[in-house]
């Protein structure tokens, strides 16, 4: 084995962040560590070419309709020579991963995991990918620690100072830190599961022994209650609905429905996070690194924090931007719609609102979500009509003064 094998193994990587490796396990056999910590995956001989099984890679792009490669459906044959360009020739590590529960069932997640699928364990499943020879030739090292995150981070980085142009293994497609494997490849995974929406909540009414919907209470003997049939000849009282809105009709939007203000708005949110906040959250992590021990650095963990939330609000309008409807200016002086800035006037205090779309909405600006009880009032409205918004406290008018 050559120099640059030995210096990198899962062991040595390991050890390079003052961490003591246990293991190997083989692939396959049952890791005994039960606490969080870090855990490599590691090919002792790895080829100079991805040993990769071109059925499997053919499985997860069936799987996955969604996949693209730079906004195109690929091939099997493509998409693994994608794959293949980002294998580093002779290097030992595959994959590093870190968990705040347990070890050992981290990396059994891992071993069942399905291509495409979003569990039990999403990352890393590239390692599916690989001939099964090759996958059982695999074995795992892992290390107990209480920052699993940080000491994953800093891991990354001495694989990235001792692979030759490596920033990841690689099966990693991202960081803590934030580094991301650019090959192009969207859609790698189903989409996630939309959860039913919660009920709305309840109004509970106490209502005299008489005529509910038609019915009278009866009392059994055993102190339970049921309702006494109707009346021959009766019908059941219907429910009071609102009166129906006095507008020509209701102007409806998709849910992701943006302005073209607003899109802008989000591109240059978007520029200043990646290329101006992301790499000094990142240096600040950085220099925080040198100043000791990572579990006990309060720098560290406040620089960790800020990018936790910095990630989080980069994906939010990348998934924003991407499934965005982008609607046309309103027309200056006709009805009012999505984007239109409307003057008002109640209770002889002017105000001026620019209708926008839920994700865009700030009162505090005037931008107010086209969805909001004042905002659907207002749609469709014309210069002079007077909108009706019903309200807690009873309703409230507005004399639409203009709409531009």
């Amino acid at each position: 084995m050559s120099p640059v094998h030995a210096g990198l193994t899962a062991a040595a990587l390991l050890r390079s962040v003052d961490l003591l490796a246990d293991g190997p396990a083989a692939w396959g056999r049952p890791t005994p560590a039960r606490g969080p910590g870090i855990y490599v995956v590691e090919l002792p001989d790895p080829p100079e070419t991805a040993p990769l099984e071109m059925a499997r890679v053919g499985k997860w792009l069936e799987h996955v309709p969604e996949l693209r490669l730079n906004g195109e459906r690929p091939t099997s044959r493509v998409l693994a020579g994608v794959l293949a360009s980002a294998w580093s020739a002779g290097q030992p590590v595959l994959y590093a991963g870190s968990t705040t529960s347990s070890i050992g069932g981290r990396i059994a997640a891992l071993r069942v995991h399905v291509p495409g699928e979003r569990r039990p364990h999403a990352d890393g499943h590239w390692l599916h990918l690989l001939r099964p020879t090759t996958l059982a030739a695999t074995r795992v090292w892992w290390a107990s620690t209480d920052a699993p995150e940080e000491y994953l981070d800093a891991l990354l980085d001495a694989y990235a100072e001792r692979v030759p142009a490596g920033t990841l293994p690689w099966a990693n497609t991202r960081s803590p830190g934030g580094r991301r494997r650019e090959l192009g490849i969207t859609g790698a995974l189903l989409p996630a599961e939309e959860r039913a929406a919660a009920p709305p909540p309840t109004r509970v009414v106490d209502m005299p022994d008489g005529d509910a919907d038609g019915a009278r209470p009866t009392i059994r003997a055993g102190g339970t209650m049921r309702r006494a049939p109707r009346a021959p000849g009766t019908t059941p009282r219907s429910p009071r609905r609102p009166p129906p809105r006095p507008q020509e009709e209701r102007l409806e939007h998709a849910p992701n429905a943006l302005t073209a203000e607003g899109q802008v708005r989000l591109q240059a949110e978007l520029h200043e996070l990646v290329r101006v906040r992301r790499p000094e959250v990142i240096g600040r992590i950085r220099a925080a690194k040198e100043l000791g021990d990572l579990k006990e650095n309060a720098d560290y963990t406040a620089a960790r924090e800020e990018q936790s939330f910095l990630e989080g609000r980069v994906q939010a309008i990348e998934v924003r931007l991407r499934d965005a409807v982008v609607v046309e200016a309103a027309t200056a002086g006709g009805r009012a719609d999505l984007g239109s800035v409307v003057d008002v006037e109640q209770d002889g205090d002017e105000a001026t609102y620019t209708l926008v779309g839920a994700s865009e909405s700030d009162p505090a600006a005037g931008r107010i979500s086209a969805d909001s009880p004042v905002g659907r009032a207002l749609l469709g409205a014309r210069t002079g009509d007077v909108v009706t918004v019903r309200t807690p406290r009873g309703e409230v008018k507005y004399r639409v003064i203009g709409v531009r």
